[in-house]
C-alpha cells in the first residue's frame, strides 16, 4: 500500500481511533493531488489496480469531479484515455494484468459511481464527440447480466443526473438533456428497446433481479420516447403476462405494473390515448388486486389503477365527441369499483392525490341530473372512500385518549389532512344530497348499535361526516329540517354510544350536537333531549376532563342560540349543575385547586348561568333568587379568603390567589348574562348585588396589591361592571383606579390605559374629574418608563421587556388619541397636568414626524389637528395655551407638514402611508382656517424657499389651501412634494 491509499483510507475513516492530526494530513494530501495536471490519468490507472473499495470510491468521486470542473481544459488525447478507460470497466470491469478481480462484481456503491462518470462524459460528448457510447454498450450485453446491470446503472443515473424533471434543472441542462434525448431517439432507442424486450424474454424464470433492473430503466425513459415501440403487441402482452402470472417475485410483477403505468401516462391526443388505454384491456388486473393482501406488488398495482382511471377522467374532458366520451365513461365505470377498493385498502402512491381525482370525477356531474344508476353506486362508493380516509388509526388510541405529545400530533396531522376530503364530501353533498345524507345516516346508525369499543375510530368518523354536513346546509334548510335531517337529528341527540367515554368520540358528539341545535331552536320538543345530552355523563358530567371542559363551552354557546326557549328549564339546569358550581363555592381551597387544575374552563357553566338567569323572561324574584344563590356564597368565600390572608402568614397564599382567581373568573363570567338596562333600569335590586360584589372584589387589590394575576381578573370585571352598571359604576372608580395605577409595571399600565379608554368612549366628558386626578399619574408613570432616546435595534433588542414598552408606548398614544377626540383635551391644562404639557407636545411632534408605525403618526397628526381646533382661538382673541400657536405654525407645520413628508422613507405607494398623507393635508387645512395668513406666510415663505420650491408652485399651493376642495388639494400636495424631491435629488436632508 503506497502513500495515496494510506492517505485515502485514513481519510475515511470515521472510527475515532486515528490520530486528529495524521487525518487531517491524510485529507490535505487528497486534496493537493486534487489540482495536479496528471489526476486523471493517476485515478484511471489507481482504480484498475487498487482492491481497497475506499480508493475505487476516492479515485471514481475525483474523476468525476475533474470532468464537471476541467472538461474544458482537457486535451483531445485525455479525453479519449478517460473514455476508453472508463468504457472498458463499465462493459469488462478486470482489475489487474491477470483479471483476477471482476470489478463488475464490486459493491453497487461503486458502480453507481462509475455509471455517473460515464453520464458525466456522455453530458459533454454525445452525440457530437462520442456518438457510438450507447451502441458499443449494446454490444457488450451478450456477456452476462453483469454487463446488463451496469448498463441499466448507466441509464437510470443519465436519467437523475440529466434527464428526469423530478428534479430541478437550469436552463443549460434542459439544452443538454434535449440534446441527448435527440440522438438517442435518431441514432439506438429502438436498438435499447429491442434489446430490453430480448433480456426480459430471456432472463425471466433465470434472473428475475437483471429483469427487474431493465424494466426500471425501461420505465424511465417511456416518457419520452416513441410510444409505439412499447406499446404494441410484443412487449404489452409481455408486461402483462409477468403482472398476471403468479411464478415471478412480487419485485419483479411489481416492475412490470410500473411499465405500465408509464405506458398508461404518457402525454398523447386524447383520442390516441383513449384509443390507446381501451387496447390495454386493464380489466385484467381487477382480480389480481381484489385476490392479495397488502404488499409491494399490490402498492404498484393500485397506482396502475389510479393512473389509468385518472388517465381516462382526463380524456373525457379533453374529447368533444360524445360517442367517444362515452368510451371513456365505460372504461371509467369498468375500473372505479377496484380504483375505490385500492384507495380504501391499499398503500397509495404519495405522487397520486386521491381528492383531486375523486373532486374531478364528482365535478363531472354536476351538469347531469338525475344521475345513472352506476354514478349513484359510485358516489355511494367514494362516500366510504371518504369516511375510510378520514378514520384514525386504532395504534394512536390510548395516545388520543390521554392525549400525549404522540396523541395531540397526531390529532393535528389528521384534522390537516381531513380537511380536503370534508370538502369533496360536500361537494357529493351538492351533487348527491339524498345518497350523501342517506350514507351518512346509516354510518351513524351502524356506529350505534356497535356493542363494543372496537369501533371508537368508525363511531368518530361517522360523527365527523354528520357534523361536516351540518357545514354545507343552509339556516332554513336546517331549521325546516329538510332532508333527512327530521330523522337524523333526534337519532342523534338520543344516542347512547357504548364507546361514549373515549375522548375523540365524546368530543366528536358534543361538536355535531351543537352543530344541529338550530334545528332545535324551530323544534323545541327537542330541547329536552339536547339539555340531556350536555348535562349527563356525554357533556358536563363526562369522566375525562378535556371533554367536561369543551362541553361546558359548548353548552354556553347552546344556551346563547336557546336562550328565552330555556327559561322552563332554568330549574332543572340549575339542579344539574349544582356539583359543578358546588365546586368553585367549596371553602376548602386546596381541594378546589386540585380540581380547577389553573384551568379558565369553569367560568363557561357561569356564563350559561348567567344568560339564562339574565334574562327578562326570569321574574323579578326569581331572578334575585337565583342571583343571590350564587354570588352570596361566592362573595362571602372571598372575604374569609381576604381575611385569612392579612391575619395568616402567606405560606398558602398561592392556594389562595389560585381559588380567588377562579371566583372572580366566574362572577365575571355570570355577569355576562345582565345587560345594563336591566340592572340599573328595570331591575336596580340587581344592580345593589353587583355593586356589592365589586366593593368586595376591590378589595383584592388592597390585600394583594403586587400579585398580577389577580389585578389582571380583578381589571377585567371592572371593564365588566361599566357595561353593566354603566354610570352608577362612577363612586367606586376613583378608590379602584388609583390602587391599579399604583407602582404598575409597564404591562399592567397597557391594561389600565385599556380600561381607561372604556371610561372614556362610554361617558365621554363624565369621567373628566376623574380624568383630571389621574392624567398627572398616568404622564408621570408613562414618561419615567418609556425610553427617552427611542427603542434600541439590532441584535438582541427585541427582549420581553422592549417589546412591553413598545406595546406600552402604542397604548399610550391611542390613550391621548381617545382623550383628545372625546373633547377632553382640557385634561392636559389642568394645574397639576400642565407640568407634562412640553414633554407631551414634543413626544407627539418626534411622533408624527418619525415615527416607523405608520399608523401612530396618523393617530398623532389627528390629535394635533383636535389640539389646535380646542387651544387656538380666532385672532384678537387670548390665547388658551400661550405659545401654542406659535408652535404649531413655526414647529409642528415645518416639520411634520413638509420636512417628514420630503423625506424619501416616506413611500407614496403604500397604502397606509397615503391615509396618514391625507391627514397631513387636513392638518394643513385647518392651520389656515385657524391662523389664517399667519400661517400661510410663513409656511410658504420661510418652509418652501428652505425647500427651494418654485414661486408658481408656492402660489399654486396658497390658491389650492384657500380653496374649498380638499380632495385636489391633496392630489396637488402630493405632486408638489413629488416635484421637490426630483429637485432636491437627494442632497437636502430634512431633520
Amino acid at each position: 500500500m503506497d502513500d495515496l491509499e494510506k492517505a485515502i483510507i485514513i481519510s475515511f475513516d470515521e472510527s475515532g481511533t486515528i490520530d486528529h492530526e495524521l487525518k487531517s494530513r491524510a485529507v490535505s494530501y487528497c486534496q493537493q493531488l486534487k489540482e495536479s495536471r496528471s489526476i486523471c490519468r493517476v485515478c484511471v490507472e489507481r482504480v484498475l489496480c487498487t482492491k481497497f473499495v475506499q480508493v475505487q470510491f476516492w479515485c471514481l468521486q475525483t474523476l468525476q469531479e475533474f470532468l464537471h470542473l476541467r472538461y474544458s481544459s482537457m486535451s483531445p488525447e485525455e479525453k479519449l484515455y478517460v473514455r476508453e478507460s472508463v468504457m472498458s470497466m463499465a462493459c469488462d470491469g478486470r482489475i489487474g494484468e491477470k483479471g483476477s478481480i471482476r470489478f463488475l462484481d464490486g459493491p453497487s456503491f461503486i458502480k453507481n459511481k462509475l455509471a455517473q462518470v460515464l453520464v458525466t462524459l456522455i453530458y459533454f460528448e454525445y452525440p457530437m464527440i462520442w456518438s457510438s457510447v450507447f451502441v458499443d454498450f449494446l454490444q457488450h450485453l451478450n456477456k452476462g447480466a453483469a454487463v446488463i446491470d451496469m448498463f441499466c446503472r448507466v441509464l437510470n443515473a443519465l436519467d437523475d443526473e440529466v434527464i428526469s424533471l423530478d428534479y430541478p434543472r437550469n436552463a443549460e441542462e434542459v439544452v443538454v438533456a434535449g440534446r441527448i434525448k435527440d440522438g438517442m431517439r435518431q441514432q439506438c432507442i429502438p436498438q435499447i428497446v429491442r434489446a430490453w424486450y430480448d433480456i426480459v424474454s430471456l432472463y425471466k424464470n433465470s434472473d428475475p433481479d437483471v429483469c427487474t433492473s431493465v424494466l426500471d430503466s425501461l420505465r424511465r425513459c417511456i416518457s419520452w420516447i416513441d410510444i409505439g415501440l412499447i406499446a404494441n403487441n410484443a412487449f404489452v402482452p409481455m408486461l402483462f403476462e409477468l403482472v398476471l402470472v403468479e411464478g415471478p417475485p412480487e419485485q419483479l410483477r411489481g416492475a412490470a405494473a410500473n411499465c405500465v403505468l408509464a405506458i398508461v401516462s404518457k402525454r398523447m391526443d386524447p383520442r390516441s390515448k383513449l384509443s390507446m388505454l381501451q387496447s390495454l384491456q386493464m380489466s385484467r388486473v381487477f382480480s389480481v388486486v381484489a385476490g392479495n393482501g397488502d404488499s409491494e406488488l399490490i402498492s404498484s398495482l393500485a397506482a396502475l389503477l389510479t393512473g389509468y382511471a385518472a388517465e381516462l377522467l382526463d380524456c373525457s374532458k379533453r374529447l368533444d365527441s360524445e360517442e367517444i366520451k362515452g368510451i371513456s365513461t365505460e372504461l371509467l365505470d369498468e375500473v372505479l369499483p377496484s380504483v375505490f377498493y385500492v384507495m380504501q385498502n391499499c398503500e397509495m402512491d404519495a405522487t397520486f392525490n386521491i381528492v383531486q381525482f375523486l373532486s374531478g370525477y364528482v365535478a363531472t356531474m354536476k351538469s347531469l341530473s338525475p344521475l345513472r344508476e352506476k354514478q349513484v353506486l359510485h358516489i355511494g362508493q367514494i362516500l366510504e372512500v371518504i369516511r375510510s380516509q378520514i378514520c384514525y388509526d386504532p395504534v394512536y388510541r390510548n395516545s388520543l385518549n390521554v392525549p400525549d405529545k404522540i396523541g395531540k400530533e397526531e390529532e393535528y396531522r389528521m384534522e390537516e389532512f381531513r380537511k380536503d376530503f370534508l370538502v369533496l364530501l360536500r361537494s357529493v353533498g351538492r351533487v348527491a344530497p339524498d345518497v350523501t345524507q342517506l350514507f351518512i345516516r346509516n354510518s351513524l346508525a351502524s356506529a350505534l348499535v356497535s356493542s363494543s369499543e372496537r369501533n371508537v375510530e368508525e363511531v368518530e368518523a361517522a360523527l365527523s361526516l354528520l357534523h361536516a354536513l351540518g357545514e354545507s346546509i343552509s339556516e332554513e334548510a336546517m331549521k325546516t329540517g329538510s332532508g333527512m335531517l327530521r330523522e337524523l337529528v333526534p337519532m342523534l341527540l338520543s344516542a347512547r354510544i357504548n364507546c361514549h367515554s373515549h375522548r375523540l368520540v365524546a368530543l366528536a358528539y358534543l361538536e355535531t350536537v351543537t352543530r344541529y341545535v338550530k334545528f332545535v331552536q324551530e323544534n323545541t320538543n327537542y330541547i329536552p333531549l339536547v339539555l340531556a345530552v350536555f348535562l349527563d355523563e356525554r357533556g358536563i358530567h363526562h369522566p375525562n376532563i378535556y371533554v367536561s371542559r369543551r362541553a361546558s363551552y359548548l353548552f354556553m354557546r347552546v344556551v346563547k342560540l336557546l336562550k328565552a326557549k330555556l327559561v322552563p328549564y332554568i330549574q332543572k339546569i340549575l339542579q344539574s349543575l349544582q356539583d359543578k358550581v358546588g365546586q368553585c363555592m367549596n371553602s376548602d381551597w386546596s381541594v378546589k385547586v386540585q380540581k380547577s387544575s389553573g384551568t379558565e374552563d369553569g367560568s363557561h357553566i357561569f356564563e350559561a348561568i348567567g344568560l339564562l338567569i339574565g334574562m327578562e323572561e326570569v321574574s323579578p324574584e326569581k331572578q334575585s333568587e337565583y342571583l343571590s344563590s350564587l354570588l352570596t356564597p361566592l362573595c362571602h368565600q372571598v372575604k374569609e379568603l381576604l381575611l385569612d390572608a392579612k391575619v395568616q402568614n402567606q405560606d398558602d397564599s398561592f392556594e389562595k390567589i389560585a381559588v380567588i382567581q377562579q371566583i372572580v373568573m366566574a362572577i365575571n363570567a355570570l355577569s355576562k348574562g345582565f345587560s345594563e338596562r336591566l340592572v340599573t333600569a328595570s331591575r336596580p335590586t340587581i344592580g345593589v348585588m353587583f355593586k356589592q360584589t365589586l366593593d368586595i372584589l376591590l378589595q383584592i387589590l388592597e390585600v394583594f396589591p403586587k400579585v398580577e394575576l389577580l389585578r389582571n381578573k380583578v381589571t377585567s370585571f371592572i371593564h365588566r361592571m361599566v357595561d353593566t352598571l354603566g354610570a352608577s359604576v362612577f363612586p367606586y372608580l376613583p378608590k379602584a383606579l388609583g390602587q391599579l395605577i399604583a407602582d404598575s409595571e409597564p404591562k399592567e399600565m397597557v391594561s389600565f390605559l385599556v380600561l381607561i379608554n372604556q371610561l372614556i368612549c362610554k361617558f365621554n366628558s363624565l369621567v373628566g374629574n376623574i380624568l383630571e386626578e389621574l392624567f398627572p399619574a398616568i404622564a408621570s408613570r408613562v414618561f419615567h418608563v418609556l425610553p427617552r432616546d427611542g427603542f434600541p435595534s439590532g441584535p438582541g433588542s427585541n427582549t420581553e421587556e422592549i417589546r412591553e414598552l413598545q406595546e406600552l408606548q402604542k397604548t399610550f398614544y391611542t390613550f391621548l388619541h381617545v382623550v383628545t377626540t372625546h373633547d377632553l383635551s382640557s385634561v392636559f391644562l389642568s394645574l397639576k397636568g400642565r407640568v407634562y404639557l412640553d414633554p407631551l407636545i414634543q413626544l407627539l411632534l418626534h411622533t408624527s414626524c418619525s415615527h416607523k408605525d405608520i399608523l401612530v403618526r396618523k393617530a398623532c397628526v389627528q390629535i394635533f389637528i383636535r389640539l389646535i381646533k380646542d387651544w387656538c382661538a380666532r385672532p384678537n382673541v387670548e390665547e388658551k395655551v400661550p405659545g401654542f400657536q406659535n408652535f404649531i405654525i413655526e414647529t409642528f407645520a415645518i416639520n411634520c407638514c413638509l420636512y417628514s413628508v420630503l423625506d424619501k422613507s416616506f413611500e407614496f405607494r403604500d397604502a397606509n402611508t397615503l391615509v396618514l398623507f391625507g391627514e397631513i393635508v387636513v392638518a394643513q387645512k385647518v392651520m389656515y382656517e385657524k391662523f389664517g395668513g399667519e400661517f400661510l406666510v410663513h409656511f410658504v415663505s420661510k418652509a418652501f424657499q428652505t425647500a427651494r420650491c418654485p414661486q408658481e408652485l408656492a402660489e399654486q399651493y396658497c390658491q389650492k389651501l384657500q380653496g374649498s376642495d380638499i380632495k385636489a388639494l391633496k392630489v396637488f400636495y402630493q405632486s408638489l412634494i413629488e416635484n421637490l424631491r426630483h429637485q432636491q435629488n437627494g442632497s437636502l436632508v430634512f431633520r
